[in-house]
């Protein structure tokens, strides 16, 4: 019989540790990386390793955060969804009150609208605490809807959620207004550490960011994105961690930027859909339990403090492994190389256990 309850194994390491600073946190930790593709894990390795050799680490600046959910309601023409759009935004204050009264934890922070034809397309926008918050964001979302339906004249519902949320989707407008935490990474990385681990010049690496993440995510139709390969490391610190996979696709939107400071490499991240939690669905499980212990965020804190911490640590991840593959990707060779030694080592590993 099959079981229905059985947990699906995936390969998880430890590397590291990173080095972070910011206004956040500021700490050395080893990272947890859950994934199939073994050759992550030292290249993570060797971004972490650089970080511990930069005066500062990795910078981590959280400069936001807020959970999106929208609703979708139907007026009876155009006029009358603008009315009601500007009636719910002058009520803010009412409905932040609403909506104490549905969660201990969620703050109503902004509202935005818009109209296309008689549809109102209504965003509202939560500080969640330590969770995540797609569950309290929808559930203060459906306590407002009704309230409006029954005191807005002139609209009728639409649906729970219009889709200008935007949830598990590459869309414009979360890389412009943000959903999740909004976290830019920032490394200095000295000449002599470029040219000795990263095996490569800060000026092959801002040649290369420019002609590859810039320029050919431009001609692909990528939307607000510029980055090799952001998704590899989210997806394995969200399946260590308990998060929910499928916001990598929005988390992995985010823009590399890198300068050669007299051969010295500025190199910088910046994740503006970076969402995770430090509890909620998928943070009961042990090994769950045990990685966020021992990542630091499940300690007494004020709320929200854990999930923040959270963030800048997925973030300083991603910033290590990107750094690694666009030094990898300036020498001819060098990526395709490590795959194969790395895969034949772990093939005979496996005959020899």
């Amino acid at each position: 019989m099959t079981d229905t309850h059985a947990i699906a194994g995936v390969p998880m390491r430890w590397v590291g540790p990173l080095r972070i600073s910011g206004n956040v946190a500021e700490t050395e930790t080893q990272v947890p990386l859950a994934t199939y593709e073994s050759p992550l894990w030292p290249s993570v390795g060797r971004g972490a390793k650089v970080s511990r050799l930069a005066e500062k680490g990795i910078v981590a600046t959280l400069v936001d955060e807020r959970m999106t959910r929208s609703v979708l309601v139907e007026a009876t023409d155009a006029l009358t969804a603008l009315t009601a759009a500007r009636t719910i935004e002058a009520r803010i204050e009412e409905l932040r009150a609403l909506v104490r009264t549905c969660s201990r934890f969620a703050e109503l922070i902004q509202i935005r609208h818009e109209i296309n034809a008689n549809l109102l397309f209504i965003r509202f926008e939560f500080r969640t605490g330590d969770a995540s918050g797609h569950n309290m964001a929808t559930l203060a979302s459906d306590v407002l809807l009704g309230h409006l339906l029954e005191t807005v004249p002139g609209i009728s519902y639409g649906s729970i959620s219009g889709n200008y949320c935007t949830d598990k989707k590459a869309t414009a407008i979360n890389g412009i207004l943000g959903r999740g935490k909004n976290v830019v990474t920032e490394l200095l990385v000295p000449r002599d550490v470029v040219e000795n681990t990263l095996h490569t010049t800060a000026a092959k690496v801002v040649e290369l960011n420019i002609r590859k993440n810039m320029l050919g995510t431009l001609l692909a139709g990528g939307i607000r994105s510029a980055n090799a390969h952001f998704a590899n490391m989210l997806l394995g610190f969200y399946l260590a961690t308990g998060q929910d996979a499928a916001n990598i696709v929005e988390g992995s939107q985010g823009v590399v930027m890198a300068e050669d400071r007299d051969g010295d490499l500025y190199f910088a991240c910046t994740l503006p859909n970076l969402i995770v939690g430090t509890v909620g669905n998928g943070k009961g499980l042990g090994f769950v339990e045990t990685n966020l212990t021992r990542l630091g965020c499940r300690a007494d804190r004020a709320p929200g403090e854990n999930g923040r911490r959270l963030a800048v640590i997925a973030a300083a991840t991603v910033l290590c492994g990107e750094l690694s593959l666009l030094a990898a990707q300036t020498n001819p060779g060098e990526l395709m190389r490590a795959h194969v030694q790395l895969e034949r080592d772990n093939k005979t590993a496996k005959v020899g256990a």
